[in-house]
């Protein structure tokens, strides 16, 4: 809500995607359109202040955008933006009350930025913070989006990163790295999983498949459970693109996922069992069913039990169920905290590929969450995945 405007903002669909919208509070509840996109939705809102006053709106396309709602915020980071060239990714975080100071954050896809702080009255620019400070001096990837083909003829949009210094990429290890959700989507900025892995010299692919959110009503379809074999015959075909276009070594591919993303690894492992070399799986969805019936008892069940759907689909579409059908190694990540994916949906994936006679290990945590935030854990993570990858793919 805009205390001084006196409306409340929020989102509707026009033609099949997310616009933003006013509604006034005077009693009328006129509505009005404020941003629309006819390419793609309508993302969040740039709010700033105690009051949390909006000042812009975000969509992406290939990058991210900011659509200002005043003039005076959009001539600003113009201005900025001049001043940090090397840092594209600019926005306004926050301010104090009066806002005569404001908290600037820059960075690139191979820069995890750095918290400015801005005062508008002397016109002055000071660091504040600067963002994983331990990569500075370090000689990271640079992201690039991409487009490929779809065994149907869609073009799938998607985000390359290549090893540091490799411009021209030829018979490399390569992941294709699915994102989480199945109401996500990537974005073109600096992440941590991607970069890592090209640091260890992999080049990673990170494809925005049908099923996907951003690019409204027609490509999201029923979601990536409910619609799966479109979504997961997406990202296979991003496997298959890395080697079409003789980027990657055709044994030395992999497939990487966390949440979602891991459901999906495992998922396209079952679907095409040749394609990847080997599958990692951060707490992943294994079991449609027993997803739906762990929130039987909590507010959200009918919105679960939707999302997912019945019939064949549900248990076609589930790792743990169809599990003898992979023939690649698997490592699992869990942390036996997490209640937006339960530990049992990876013990249970463990224990399917157990009687099956597939590699696999499963690596746990007592006390994390889904989000895995530790830096030891993490740290251990990337390890233990780049040298299973190096094991699996004989690297």
């Amino acid at each position: 809500m805009d205390h001084d405007l006196n409306i409340a903002y929020g989102y509707k669909k026009l033609d099949g995607r997310r616009a933003l919208y006013s509604v006034a509070l005077d009693g009328s509840l006129k509505e009005e359109l404020i941003y629309a996109r006819p390419d793609v939705d309508v993302g969040g809102l740039n709010r700033i202040g105690r009051r949390d006053r909006v000042v812009g709106v975000t969509y992406s396309d290939d990058f991210s955008h900011y659509h200002f709602l005043e003039p005076d915020f959009e001539k600003l980071v113009k201005s900025l933006a001049k001043a940090l060239p090397g840092q594209p990714m600019l926005y306004i975080a926050d301010s104090n009350i009066d806002e005569s100071k404001l908290l600037i954050h820059a960075g690139s896809d191979h820069d995890p930025g750095v918290y400015y702080l801005f005062d508008k009255k002397l016109r002055q620019l000071e660091t504040f913070l600067v963002v994983r400070s331990e990569l500075e001096g370090v000689k990271l990837a640079n992201v690039k989006p991409i487009r490929y083909p779809a065994t149907d003829g869609t073009m799938i949009p998607g985000y390359l990163t290549l090893p540091p210094g490799v411009d021209h990429p030829a018979d490399l290890p390569a992941i294709v790295m699915p994102h989480g959700g199945p109401g996500d989507r990537d974005y073109w900025h600096f992440d941590y999983l991607a970069q890592f892995y090209a640091s260890r010299g992999y080049a990673v692919l990170q494809p925005n498949f049908r099923g996907s959110t951003g690019y409204g009503d027609d490509w999201f379809k029923q979601n990536g459970f409910r619609s799966w074999p479109t979504a997961i015959g997406d990202v296979l075909d991003a496997g298959k693109w890395l080697i079409a276009q003789g980027i990657a070594n055709p044994n030395k591919l992999a497939v990487v996922g966390w949440s979602y993303g891991g459901y999906a690894a495992l998922q396209s492992a079952v679907v095409d069992p040749g394609l990847f070399k080997a599958v990692i799986a951060v707490a992943p969805v294994t079991d449609l069913p027993e997803l739906k019936e762990q929130h039987r008892h909590w507010s959200d069940f009918m919105v679960v039990s939707r999302q997912i759907g019945d019939g064949p689909h549900v248990r076609e579409g589930s790792p743990a169920l169809n599990a003898a059908k992979i023939k690649v190694p698997v490592l699992l990540f869990h942390g036996e905290m997490d209640r937006n994916v339960l530990i049992r949906q990876s013990r249970e994936m463990n224990d399917h590929l157990a009687s099956a006679g597939v590699p696999h290990e499963l690596v746990t945590w007592p006390d994390l969450d889904h989000y895995l935030e530790d830096s030891t854990a993490r740290a251990e993570m990337l390890r233990k995945s780049d040298a299973f990858l190096r094991r699996s793919m004989g690297l």
